[in-house]
């Protein structure tokens, strides 16, 4: 790429960020970096990097200038996706799918920040384009991104090769947004296949699925998406939310309601620790 295609690229991203399902019984994710026996295989962790400050984004742009792109390394494939992490006391992990959406991601944003909480973003490719300055905000943030494929298709019905152009050009764009390749991936529906488990080892991609699911896509209510993620914590839990594909006002108000009372009820959220 020529150096003033490179600047304009530069600009675009700057101009953006000023602007602003089934898984079965599974492994454990490490948190905070303590080994388990039922861990089968190194884990990813948060973004490869430190958070950088807004003013410092602005000065070091997460596209255009940086290191060529490295090989990602090979992982040990699975046959089942992680489900839960491991760890001392009260720990859990607060996960939203299909986003990101300009209507709904920087309200949950928002939340977490008041709470001073990290969470992770299974993003697609196709809502990250046009919505990069909410990936720069999660990377500013300290938050993890991982890859939700491009257009949220069932991956048991795809070819192999369809499955690796998905998540291929997913990871593409979220390392020229986002500034890192993602280490986690989650299959939408949760509907994994081997060729999904392959291909994500082979990305670099640990696959991440959830312990608590809050319904929330199918719009139940405010109330029953509260009491199930209040009545489903423990220790351990990786709750799964969703930033879009539909009508997310739900989430949003729900999270106001039980982020807080996780956190005065002695639970750490957290986020898989990195892997390098």
């Amino acid at each position: 790429m020529q150096k003033d295609q490179l600047f304009t690229r530069r600009r675009m991203l700057l101009a953006g960020a000023a602007a602003v399902g089934a898984a079965g019984t599974a492994g454990l994710v490490l948190a905070g970096g303590e080994e388990t026996a039922r861990t089968a295989a190194p884990v990813a962790g948060p973004q490869a990097r430190q958070a950088l400050k807004p003013s410092a984004f602005r000065l070091q742009p997460l596209t255009g200038y940086g290191p060529p792109r490295r090989a990602p390394r090979k992982l040990k494939v699975r046959k089942e996706p992680i489900l839960e992490i491991s760890g001392r006391g009260r720990r859990m992990m607060l996960t939203f799918d299909d986003g990101p959406n300009p209507n709904y991601t920087p309200h949950i944003l928002d939340t977490l920040a008041k709470y001073d909480v990290r969470a992770m973003f299974f993003v697609c490719g196709e809502c990250v384009v046009d919505n990069r300055e909410l990936l720069a905000r999660m990377a500013d943030e300290g938050h993890v991104v991982g890859n939700h494929t491009w257009t949220h298709p069932l991956l048991t019905s795809l070819g192999r090769k369809e499955i690796r152009s998905e998540m291929e050009r997913t990871s593409d764009v979220i390392e020229d947004t986002y500034g890192e390749r993602p280490q986690w991936f989650r299959a939408p529906y949760g509907a994994w296949n081997r060729a999904a488990f392959q291909l994500g080892a082979e990305m670099g991609m640990e696959p991440m699925a959830w312990t608590v699911d809050t319904t929330d896509w199918e719009v139940p209510g405010t109330g029953t998406i509260i009491d199930r993620v209040e009545s489903g914590a423990a220790p351990g839990v990786v709750v799964l939310s969703h930033d879009a594909g539909g009508d997310r006002s739900q989430t949003v108000r729900a999270i106001r309601e039980w982020l807080p009372y996780l956190i005065d009820s002695g639970y750490h959220l957290t986020v898989p620790p990195r892997r390098t």
